[in-house]
């Protein structure tokens, strides 16, 4: 907005041509997004406490989480806030990468918003059953692939990192691929937020790898000079990835250990999305994988948990996601949380190495 306000005032104020560069408007959107998170924050969160909105806990889970019960959640909500008033604010509204990937966020998240609705102010156990989200999911993710592939300007491929000449031509199979990385990854955060902060840290991380891969996926120098893909319009996703960045380290400031909100199904299924809808523009899909290796870990383990159990009676872990694992084995939460960063922090410069190593 902001950008098609100013931009064409350059013409009688040099001052304004600052807008046509998309690393400041990244800037401006993350001071923007973190700023607008930790200012209205406190609001939001007594908000949340005086309609009651609190988390509920397991029984069977640690019982250093019983002291959690009633933590206020759906804080994810300040999350998108943070992502989409930024990203329209500061970014080009003529890109439609940068409408396919916020609208598939902002979607993801209501369908998160019904899910914690039902299960926090309803008092609805089972929220949305399995089938209903996956379901939803599902739609959003299909609709966002089409529009990726019929708005692509390069061919529709699967590219390999560390491999300069490495790729499968997908065609229309490419819809399919994007739509189960999509849920997948919506899904895999989903299930890593269970620990105060760990879910923000490596999203924080991953949007923030993005930032650089999109902007370099999108000029076009830097995309001839590195061997990469050049990407038209990919560049705006700077913008919408150094929001989500800075949104998540606003909200870190209230749900970092101990934390005073969680956020929900609303924000990590939104998150993940975003982060897959960024990765499959830029056809970064293998990164995305590797930078965000801690959701893949956090989802092989619930799979392998459950496919344990069904076939042999036997659990692999003390308990899954594999965070309450190492819980459960005495690690204090705290501990958990900064090694997982660790992990996601080395991930993303593994990711970002593959620019050269090609």
């Amino acid at each position: 907005m902001l950008f098609h306000l100013l931009y064409p005032l350059h013409v009688s104020h040099s001052f304004f041509n600052v807008f046509k560069y998309i690393t400041f408007r990244t800037f401006a959107a993350s001071i923007t997004s973190v700023l607008l998170c930790m200012l209205i924050g406190p609001s939001y969160i007594r908000l949340l406490q005086r309609m009651q909105i609190g988390q509920s806990i397991r029984e069977d889970g640690p019982k250093s989480h019983l002291s959690k019960k009633g933590t206020p959640t759906m804080g994810g909500g300040l999350i998108l806030i943070g992502i989409a008033i930024p990203t329209l604010l500061w970014s080009d509204l003529s890109n439609y990468s940068v409408w396919i990937a916020l609208g598939t966020t902002l979607l993801c998240g209501v369908v998160g918003y019904i899910d914690d609705y039902k299960k926090v102010v309803l008092k609805n156990s089972k929220g949305l059953s399995g089938r209903q989200k996956l379901l939803a999911q599902t739609a959003i993710a299909l609709a966002a692939s089409f529009a990726i592939y019929y708005f692509r300007e390069t061919p529709p491929v699967l590219k390999f990192p560390f491999f300069k000449g490495w790729s499968i031509y997908l065609g229309p199979y490419f819809i399919l691929l994007s739509t189960f990385i999509i849920v997948g990854s919506s899904n895999a955060v989903n299930l890593t937020d269970g620990l105060d902060g760990l879910a923000v840290g490596p999203t924080i991380t991953t949007a923030a790898t993005f930032l650089i891969l999109s902007y370099c996926a999108g000029h076009v120098k830097i995309a001839e000079y590195l061997q990469i893909p050049y990407i038209s319009g990919a560049g705006e996703l700077a913008v919408f990835c150094g929001s989500i960045a800075a949104s998540c380290l606003g909200f870190l400031w209230f749900n970092t250990y101990p934390a005073q909100v969680f956020m929900g199904d609303v924000g990590s299924l939104a998150l993940g999305a975003a982060l897959a809808t960024v990765a499959v523009i830029t056809k970064n899909e293998i990164l995305l994988a590797l930078c965000g290796g801690i959701f893949v870990i956090e989802a092989l383990s619930v799979m392998a948990q459950v496919a344990s159990f069904k076939l042999t009676g036997k659990r692999v872990f003390k308990m899954a996601p594999i965070h309450h694992h190492f819980e459960l084995k005495g690690w204090a939460e705290p501990k958990v949380i900064v090694r997982f960063w660790i992990i996601s922090i080395l991930l993303a410069l593994v990711t970002l190495s593959t620019l050269k190593l090609r």
